[in-house]
């Protein structure tokens, strides 16, 4: 698999990963399955362990992208964002292949197809190698949704917000309470504790910063669901 070292926050369907190389954290991003489903594999530089977001589609590539020599990373977790069936279609065979660890919020966990091994809520820390990711419940889109927050050290905070939020909004959500509950959720629990600096990277297309839509949430609001 090709992966390109200039990290624009943009991928194709089909196409190449992207690597954002950090101080003490590798952030690969790729795009899989008809949905154009993002994954993104977490590797901890000083310990070679990883961590994936969202086996969505296409295990091969998955499988190609965590690597297959002697210097691969060993992938520790995979997390799903939420229950919904376009993330999580190689859950099974990627932590099958790799003796992964699997990780949901308890709320979206029935209808995954293995058990998580572990259940995580609102304020806990996943970790590995020497990262730690803080878990931010969401709740709208799905009522177990979670978002997963990296405050790098030597820059700014890392944001992987699953169908929560997206460059243009919110997301998608079934009726008026569940809109108020997700826009609320993000309104105090992502942009009223994180800066602006935030960048942050969402479950289908490209990434953003928090600083490009906080203008636009009153807008949201008014549009409504």
């Amino acid at each position: 698999m090709n992966i390109a070292d200039t990290y624009t926050g943009h991928v194709e369907p089909g196409g190449d990963a992207a690597r954002r190389t950090l101080d003490g954290l590798t952030i690969t991003k790729l795009s899989v399955g008809p949905m154009d489903n993002n994954a993104y594999l977490l590797v901890c530089r000083a310990e070679n362990e990883a961590l994936l977001i969202d086996a969505a589609n296409d295990p091969e590539r998955i499988s190609d992208l965590v690597g297959h020599g002697p210097d691969r990373p060993a992938l520790r977790t995979i997390v799903t964002t939420h229950q919904h069936a376009d993330h999580w279609q190689a859950l099974g065979a990627v932590a099958g292949a790799n003796g992964a660890n699997t990780a949901a919020h308890p709320l979206d966990a029935e209808p995954l197809p293995v058990p998580p091994d572990f259940l995580v809520e609102h304020g806990d820390t996943l970790r590995f190698g020497k990262i730690a990711l803080e878990v931010i419940h969401l709740r709208g889109h799905t009522p177990g949704s979670v978002a997963l927050l990296y405050r790098d050290p030597a820059g700014h905070a890392h944001l992987f917000t699953g169908d929560s939020l997206f460059p243009g909004g919110v997301g998608k959500t079934g009726s008026p309470e569940d809109f108020t509950s997700l826009l609320g959720d993000v309104e105090t629990r992502i942009f009223g504790e994180l800066p602006d600096d935030t960048w942050f990277y969402p479950g289908h297309g490209d990434d953003s910063t928090l600083g490009a839509e906080r203008h636009k949430v009153a807008d949201w609001r008014s549009r409504g669901w």
